[in-house]
């Protein structure tokens, strides 16, 4: 039985992805200068472009281009790539250079924008059978994040992602594996772990069928252990029809229907970025639709430059978010990785925002976390801006930490008011120094990360 009601006669809109191998043939292409038509095609050859037909007719206010923050969201900017960059890329379009020359200096450049912040590839990769385990990261004691090989593409990709190396097609980058039941071994190894994360990419691009496999799997009878299973998605905001009007959107409710009824909570981790990604019919069905099944949908999203930088957008966010069911979860800090010099804001600005949104919403909302940085040692939660002996200071938290006994504790950083990331970051006092420690690099290193250099 669907707990989910189900439409019967609705329209079902066909997904139509826009890249740049189609975009020029859209209508809303012609809306766009010569100079923004440029910066699309000289900045994609480096940083991944995807949109679809919804987000471009739906979410995109074509009469604010280039300053709507959709459109910021979804289509390269000429100030993604850094100067001498754009002109290297811009000269190879002019000369009609191969695609093995273009492909070539943009892996060059992509190797220089920290595709692999916080250790994923050297710290939070174990190992099981002597061997490490591909497209799986267990960063932290509790929880494991899998990436699964159907789910390493987007409905649309957004312009701050610090995914994109998963989408630019260098193998050597890439997070992925479709052996589920190399998953299902290490997970019944671990009894520790409560949570896995899908994530990607967009596991919601897979198929019904497909995603059925992988969470079957985690249903299995010696994982009571494994509690919750999240699902990380974008889908939600750029093509909710995958809730309500695709061809196996029923069949999705009954899959969510089925995990929540094995006993495992089930958390859609919604990226919204911005509120009118929540303000279509489409949109609020697919919430009520998916809230039905049992499960729950939580809010999250990095605080990024020209698209959400502003608390009354973050209020208004959250608001909505809270009367249609989405619990607010975290405020993120842009992370150190791709286009990040285009859309970073000050830690202290992120703050400030953050205080702002925060004061203008109810208990309810109250729900949501940030600033916070997911950086190597944890994320590290901004707190605000205090006083030690007449200087200022950033107070600072880990959230969760690779050593479990740092969570909570508070500590301080001097305040720099143009730092934008954690290692820009000095520990104020000896005693803040213990928190700033990095274990060297070593491959399967979990253990190591959790059990040492605890404070007592």
């Amino acid at each position: 039985m669907i707990r989910a009601h189900i439409g019967h006669g609705v329209n079902r809109e066909r997904f139509r992805a826009v890249t740049t191998a189609n975009v020029a043939r859209t209508p809303e292409w012609a809306l766009l200068s010569p100079e923004l038509r440029e910066a699309v095609n000289v900045v994609s050859t480096v940083l991944p472009f995807r949109s679809n037909a919804y987000v471009m007719r739906e979410l995109i206010n074509w009469d604010k281009v280039p300053d709507d923050p959709m459109y910021q969201l979804t289509f390269p900017q000429k100030g993604m790539l850094e100067k001498e960059h754009y002109e290297t890329m811009w000269s190879l379009l002019q000369a009609d250079a191969s695609r093995e020359l273009i492909e070539k200096e943009a892996n060059r450049i992509r190797l220089e924008l920290n595709p692999h912040p916080a250790g994923q590839m050297t710290h939070n990769v174990p190992t099981y059978n002597d061997g490490p385990i591909p497209g799986v990261q267990h960063k932290y004691r509790e929880t494991v994040l899998f990436f699964p090989s159907h789910g390493q593409t987007c409905h649309a990709y957004c312009t701050f992602c610090f995914r994109w190396a998963q989408f630019v097609g260098v193998e050597g980058l890439k997070f992925a594996n479709n052996d589920i039941e190399l998953l299902v071994a290490y997970l019944k190894d671990h009894p520790g772990v409560t949570d896995v994360l899908l994530t990607g990419g967009d596991p919601m691009i897979m198929s019904t069928k497909v995603l059925r496999r992988y969470l079957e799997a985690l249903m299995d009878p010696e994982l009571a252990h494994v509690q919750t299973i999240r699902i990380g998605t974008k889908a939600v905001a750029y093509w909710p029809q995958r809730f309500v009007t695709d061809p196996d959107a029923d069949d999705l409710m009954r899959l969510f229907e089925q995990v929540v009824d094995n006993s495992k909570h089930l958390a859609l981790m919604g990226h919204y970025s911005h509120p009118v990604e929540l303000s279509t019919d489409i949109a609020q069905k697919a919430l009520l639709r998916i809230r039905a099944t049992g499960a729950n949908i939580r809010m999250q999203s990095p605080l990024i430059r020209y698209v959400n930088d502003d608390p009354n957008t973050w209020a208004d966010m959250w608001r909505t978010g809270v009367r249609l069911g989405a619990i607010p979860y975290y405020m993120f800090v842009e992370r150190d990785t791709g286009a990040r010099h285009y859309f970073e804001v000050p830690l202290v600005r992120a703050w400030e925002v953050f205080q702002g949104a925060y004061q203008r919403v109810s208990g309810l909302a109250r729900s949501v976390r940030g600033p916070s940085m997911s950086t190597f040692p944890g994320k590290v939660h901004v707190l605000g801006v205090s006083e030690i002996d007449d200087e200022p200071v950033f107070v600072l938290e880990y959230l969760q930490a690779r050593n479990p006994r740092l969570v909570r504790q508070p500590f301080f950083a001097r305040f720099d008011p143009k730092a934008v990331w954690f290692d820009e970051l000095v520990p104020a006092t000896e005693r803040d120094r213990a928190f700033f420690l990095k274990p060297k690099p070593s491959l399967n290193s979990i253990p190591l990360t959790i059990e040492s250099n605890l404070i007592v």
